[in-house]
């Protein structure tokens, strides 16, 4: 029975991020540590706070690696996580850390912490390192307390994953899985090029996907430079982003500008970002991308506007036309699939999403999200558990209720985007859909699939749950088939969830299917959840 455990927070890089939101953790931590103490249970802070600094994360790779040198590897160890976080900061010490680990985030969705745990079970999933993992809004219900009881005289904690099932071809509906085969022998032959502007953003190991897993997908990195985007921002002209602005004006898309930049989204930050959308694209068409991600964090931060405008634009199939300095128009008609946060899992879904969706005669337009929140909601006299999917602008507007005329540009939190740029919010229309995650397990790529709709929400609620969560990026009141709160958390391996519409749940079961059927012919391990 486990009667003493270290506890561990990993943060941000950012000093005002950590420093806003050490509250929520230091709130989150007094409440861990009565219910530990309860339980009998000693709690060591391997940690102290840094009243300098002013928070008590880890907050650097550096500063990870010098705390774990200190621990004795073979005891027990929590990381309880109510913030986003880097994985990175205390990945080299959970690697050789030889004692259960089990990785915990409050239920809450003020600060991005199940976000940040979700970023760390996919890290760990992928560097091969064994872990445990629980949630809970107190500490009090029992879901939570018979896990942590369980983890606390075994070492582990069993969860319920009878949602998911291998992908068997023979249970695929009508010629799915030949229309998935047939894509990606086509895919393999043809190859695509995947631009990175930057690997590794925020931390996220969990996004890297290694060469010799990603080449025999047919993709191939083509590696680029954030400070390469930023110069070519530089040769835009401003009539250039004039027209594109305009024809976002046109389009009916709502911009919240102000005066101030420190606070406010101005006028000048948002042409700022239609220069980084022509930058984008040029560069793409230079070296034949057929996908790209921009990290922004860190380094572009300190130098431009934020990146999130442009990558929701990206992602839509009508975007602003877009040319070379001679003339040419680039990508005519089609969208640039956009990996937000250079997230190469979501990047080889989304390009595979796109292509498939084409050739099935819908609409590809995908993004990722964050799995940032939820809570049950009564939807037709019965409770429904609705996700919060919100990230932080690289939703396509034709995702969005009214499409363009629906969507707003609002500035981007100052502390994580201090030079300002405004997101693409919008609330997504509701619809069916097909969920995905692309991940990393046992040094192979995995698949899983699964079916969805989005709830339309009163107004009152949607706002509610903004402002519980970050109400200047784009929302998605997401309804999982098959799948509860808790199977998800546990068997998602990843921060993101990947997300496309269908025209109604027959074909989307049939486009689920070619998708799994395209995915397995890639070589990735594919399983279906909830269906």
């Amino acid at each position: 029975m486990i009667k003493e455990v270290y506890l561990v927070a990993s943060g941000d890089l950012r000093l005002a991020a950590n420093q806003t939101c050490w509250q929520a953790q230091a709130d989150m931590e007094k409440g861990l540590q009565q219910v530990l103490h309860r339980l009998g249970v000693k709690v060591r802070r391997a940690h102290p706070f840094d009243a300098e600094k002013g928070h008590g994360f880890i907050d650097s790779q550096k500063m990870g690696m010098q705390v774990f040198r200190d621990l004795d590897p073979h005891k027990p160890l929590i990381v309880a996580e109510s913030v986003w976080q880097y994985s990175h900061h205390v990945l080299a010490g959970l690697c050789t850390h030889k004692g259960p680990i089990l990785t915990l985030a409050n239920w809450n969705g003020q600060w991005p912490g199940l976000v940040g745990m979700l970023n760390l079970n996919g890290s760990l999933t992928k560097a091969g390192v064994s872990y445990s993992t629980l949630w809970s809004k107190d500490f009090s219900d029992d879901f939570f307390l018979q896990g942590l009881q369980e983890w606390l005289g075994s070492g582990r904690v069993t969860h319920d994953l009878s949602h998911v099932r291998d992908f068997e071809p023979d249970a695929a509906p009508g010629n799915a899985v030949e229309a998935g085969e047939s894509f990606s022998r086509t895919f393999k032959k043809e190859k695509a090029i995947m631009g990175v502007f930057d690997e590794g953003c925020m931390g996220m190991f969990n996004a890297i996907i290694p060469d010799h897993l990603l080449h025999p997908t047919g993709i191939f990195k083509e590696r680029l430079s954030q400070s390469a985007l930023y110069a070519a921002m530089r040769t835009v002209e401003d009539a250039e982003a004039e027209r594109v602005l305009q024809w976002l004006l046109d389009k009916g898309m709502t911009f919240q500008w102000g005066s101030d930049p420190e606070s406010e989204l101005t006028r000048e930050q948002s042409l700022e970002q239609c220069k980084m959308y022509l930058a984008a694209l040029r560069l793409a068409d230079d070296f034949g991308c057929d996908t790209i991600g921009i990290q922004y964090q860190q380094g572009l931060k300190d130098l431009a506007v934020a990146s999130d405008l442009a990558e929701g634009l990206l992602n839509n199939t009508d975007r602003p036309p877009a040319f070379t300095a001679d003339g040419r128009e680039i990508f005519s008609g089609k969208a640039l699939p956009h990996f937000n946060e250079v997230d190469e899992c979501a990047g080889l879904d989304s390009l595979i999403t796109y292509r498939l969706w084409e050739k099935l005669g819908y609409t590809g337009d995908n993004t990722l999200h964050d799995l940032r929140y939820g809570e049950e909601f009564t939807i037709d006299g019965k409770q429904v558990f609705v996700w919060v999917f919100l990230i932080s602008g690289a939703a396509p507007p034709s995702h969005f209720t009214d499409g363009y005329a629906g969507a707003r540009s609002e500035r981007q939190p100052p502390m994580y985007f201090r030079l300002g740029g405004g997101s693409l919010k919008g609330v997504s229309r509701p619809g069916h859909i097909v969920w995905s995650r692309v991940y990393i397990m046992n040094d192979q790529l995995h698949c899983d699939l699964g079916l969805g709709k989005v709830a339309s929400l009163p107004p009152e609620e949607t706002q509610r749950r903004w402002e519980m969560t970050t109400p200047q990026w784009p929302i998605m009141h997401g309804i999982l088939e098959g799948v509860s709160r808790d199977q998800m958390m546990a068997r998602h391996k990843a921060n993101h969830i990947q997300v496309v519409y269908v025209p109604d749940r027959e074909r989307g079961l049939e486009a689920c299917y070619a998708k799994a059927a395209a995915m397995n012919e890639l070589g990735i391990k594919t399983a279906l959840c909830g269906i």
